[in-house]
């Protein structure tokens, strides 16, 4: 999972990154920190790559309620955690959707807790994410908005609800990234969300709209996976 902290103290930093190290310790469950020193930093060319946020509230160049507010913007689904020595300013986080609250001084015991509730909602809302390469970094995109993947040469194009995305990869890396999020090859060139799938004539598989061939070496284990997941069998 992928922390940020969003703190101007240097001693306030140092103390949550030796909690969360503890915390980690404790769940064996591992951690990608990273630290940004007011809130000016991480909104300048935000990337949704974050699960969870420690965000100060109070802070000189850009206060933690802006910083959260532009977040919201381009990240709905990121789980914010105000950090403040006044009670009554975390109560406007109602209205980033911030999860909750962290009282200056922090004490480990509350730090713990925060993790522990925002671990419990991001495994609950059950999903999964591909860290994507573009341009100007990466963008983190929802396995479940994914229509197919096309391979093309030595790369692949990954078809999503919105956008299409070019990265240089192999469709078993891919398979093997989403094994048991309901993709499923249908031909050497493309793998399937078959959440997507609208019908199947002849050899022909139509994905939202789009008509993909399906290969006859693949055709009996695709219509098996798709038979399984209409059906309710998580393959």
């Amino acid at each position: 999972m992928r922390i940020a902290i969003v703190e101007d103290e240097l001693g306030v930093q140092k103390q949550l990154v030796g909690y969360i190290h503890q915390y980690e310790k404790e769940i064996k469950e591992k951690f990608e920190i990273t630290i940004f020193s007011d809130g000016d930093e991480i909104t300048y060319d935000y990337q949704a790559v974050y699960d969870i946020i420690f965000l100060d509230i109070q802070m000189k160049r850009m206060d933690g309620m802006r910083a959260a507010e532009a977040i919201r913007k381009l990240d709905m689904d990121v789980i914010i955690v105000f950090i403040t020595n006044m009670a009554n300013y975390a109560i406007k986080g109602y209205s980033v959707d911030a999860m909750d609250f962290v009282l200056k001084p922090i004490s480990y015991f509350a730090l713990s807790q925060q993790l522990r509730k925002a671990i419990e909602r991001i495994k609950s809302n059950k999903k999964y994410y591909l860290l994507l390469p573009v341009e100007n970094g990466v963008e983190r995109l929802e396995a479940s908005k994914i229509l197919y993947i096309e391979s093309v040469s030595r790369r692949l194009i990954v078809h999503s609800e919105q956008n299409d995305y070019t990265i240089y990869s192999t469709l078993k890396e891919m398979e093997d990234k989403l094994k048991g999020q309901y993709f499923f090859r249908c031909n050497n060139c493309y793998l399937v969300n078959l959440s997507y799938v609208e019908g199947v004539k002849n050899s022909i598989v139509t994905v939202k709209g789009r008509q993909l061939q399906i290969s006859r070496p693949k055709k009996k284990a695709f219509m098996g996976a798709l038979a399984d997941y209409v059906g309710g069998v998580i393959r």
